[in-house]
């Protein structure tokens, strides 16, 4: 990654700010998006340590009017993107029955209609480059449904089902796509406000063990990349739908 030019979005805390530190600790120019000023300046101190050319832009992400001209921004002021990692992402833990469409929109705006915005901003000037790498960091919820969190799997299953076309429509242009499915991962995610308490309790995986894993993808030919591996629990989900519908639900409190 020496030398690359690397956009993470969410990246002041957790998996982005994880992925912001290895990668510069490589030599790669980093980008930093995320709204906390102060927490992302801390993130970009460490960054700058390795990779002194390294920047930061403060925003909202669900601003989405405003993503695309950032997007463009971050080109200029990084002098071109070769890698573009949409990691930034909000919860919603919430039975479906007591969720508000307003809600749901906040989620989709963050969690899909960012990454759409920014990818389809830079993605001309890819093109007209002839290469770049588009990293979309979904998660295992993009491939199955987690009890309370219909609004997060929607906007994870829309980001996967985005990725897995937009990868057809590209291939062979030298623009590739990456899918990154974390699992259970050790974040912020879980512990926020207007979420209800987590019903997991298993274990987490730390967000540098993450980090590790998506650079390692960036290197291979797949398209496809659970980190950690659970791809077998979503294909025993789809090998008998109605049976993981059943035994999901009895997670639920009585």
């Amino acid at each position: 990654m020496a030398g690359k030019r690397v956009l993470i979005t969410g990246a002041s805390s957790g998996l982005g700010a994880a992925l912001a530190r290895r990668l510069a600790a490589q030599d790669a120019v980093v980008g930093l998006i995320a709204r906390r000023r102060d927490r992302l300046g801390e993130v970009l101190a460490d960054c700058r340590r390795t990779s002194p050319a390294s920047a930061m832009w403060v925003a909202d992400l669900g601003d989405t009017a405003a993503v695309g001209e950032l997007a463009l921004q971050a080109w200029d002021g990084l002098g071109g993107i070769d890698v573009l990692i949409n990691n930034a992402a909000i919860p919603k833990r919430r039975r479906v029955t007591e969720l508000e469409p307003d809600e749901v929109e906040d989620v989709m705006r963050v969690n899909f209609f960012a990454p759409m915005r920014m990818t389809l901003a830079v993605l001309p000037r890819m093109l007209a480059h002839g290469s770049g790498l588009i990293v979309n960091v979904s998660s295992v919820g993009g491939r199955l449904g987690i009890i309370h969190e219909t609004a997060y799997c929607a906007s994870k299953f829309a980001l996967c089902g985005w990725s897995e076309a937009m990868a057809v429509d590209l291939h062979g242009s030298g623009v590739a796509v990456k899918l990154i499915e974390p699992g259970p991962v050790d974040t912020e995610i879980w512990d926020q406000p207007g979420s209800e308490d987590p019903l997991y309790q298993g274990p987490k995986v730390a967000a540098e063990e993450v980090a590790d894993g998506i650079i390692d993808a960036l290197g291979s030919d797949r398209f496809e990349h659970y980190v950690p591996d659970m791809k077998a629990v979503v294909d025993a989900k789809n090998a008998d739908l109605d049976a993981f519908i059943a035994g999901v639900a009895g997670m639920a409190p009585r």
